[in-house]
This record gives C-alpha cells, structure tokens and sequence, in this order.
C-alpha cells in the first residue's frame, strides 16, 4: 500500500513538471513572437505619433 502511494504522489510530480515545461515553452514562443513584431508595433506608434503632432 505505501508503494502505491508513493507511486501516485511521483506521478502527480511528474504531471506538474511537463505542465511547467509545457507553460516555460509557451512563455518562450510568446517573448519571441513578440519581439518579432516589435519594430511594426514601433512603427505603428511612431506614425500615431507623428499623425497626432500634427494636429
């Protein structure tokens, strides 16, 4: 009884990890995506900007 409780508690650890794993992929893909884009967002705002300073 007391390896099958351990059992189930290492596969419940196991579970947490590939979730971390899975969200630190995530987080990475998102950082890079965005710093992809970040000169047309740049972009974008500096023509707001200058659309605005001309009013």
């Amino acid at each position: 009884m007391y390896k099958a409780l351990l059992q189930r508690k290492a596969k419940k650890g196991q579970g947490l990890v590939e979730y971390a794993l899975i969200i630190a992929l995530i987080a990475v893909v998102l950082i890079g995506s965005l710093q992809g884009v970040q000169t047309s967002i740049a972009g974008v705002f500096g023509d707001i900007n200058t659309a605005l300073g001309a009013i």
